[in-house]
């Protein structure tokens, strides 16, 4: 498990395989994520199940202090010599939206891909229609890289996606207290 301030990350359990489902069946869970297609439980309990190689895929469940399940969030690298990995999350409890979940998610996150498995970036991609994303990613010293124009579909329209990313180095100076826990 990985502590945050107001979160706890921890393994994905094959008992959490239909809470996922119901977030990913939520269309306003999924509005901001790039998949918006139904899944079916057999579909979410391979992808809960899967074995993953976690050098190149960390997933994770999101749960609040007092264990409730919220959410989940991941890094995804196929880039070991660059030692680069994109950021996913989704908070599925809609009550939890807004509170400061999110952000500490990513910023626990962050520290542990900074701290513990020696990633240098982390980069993500957040849709143009998306504001409080990314102001949350803003927040967690995320920079805007790069804008690819009209490259989601979504609602109805075509839609540009946001590239945004962090250093190692950004992260240890806004965040130093929590980079010296990481780093333990």
């Amino acid at each position: 498990m990985i502590q945050g301030e107001k979160v706890v990350l921890r393994a994905i359990e094959e008992a959490d395989t239909e809470l996922c489902h119901r977030w990913m069946n939520d269309p306003e869970v999924t509005r901001f994520l790039g998949m918006g297609m139904p899944l079916t439980l057999a579909a979410e309990r391979r992808w809960v199940t899967s074995d993953r190689d976690p050098l190149k895929d960390l997933v994770v469940m999101i749960q609040t202090l007092e264990g409730a399940p919220i959410g989940s969030c991941g890094l995804h690298s196929d880039h070991a010599q660059s030692r680069c990995a994109e950021l996913g999350i989704s908070i599925g409890e809609k009550e939890y939206w807004g509170q400061g979940y999110g952000a500490d998610a990513v910023l626990t996150l962050c520290g542990f891909g900074f701290g513990q498995m020696n990633l240098h970036r982390i980069w993500l991609r957040v849709f143009d229609f998306n504001a409080r994303g990314k102001r949350c990613y803003e927040k967690c010293g995320f920079q805007q890289e790069g804008r690819m124009r009209e490259a989601v579909y979504k609602h109805g329209a075509y839609h540009d996606v946001h590239v945004m990313g962090l250093l190692d180095r950004e992260y240890r100076e806004k965040f130093p207290e929590r980079w010296s826990r990481m780093c333990v």
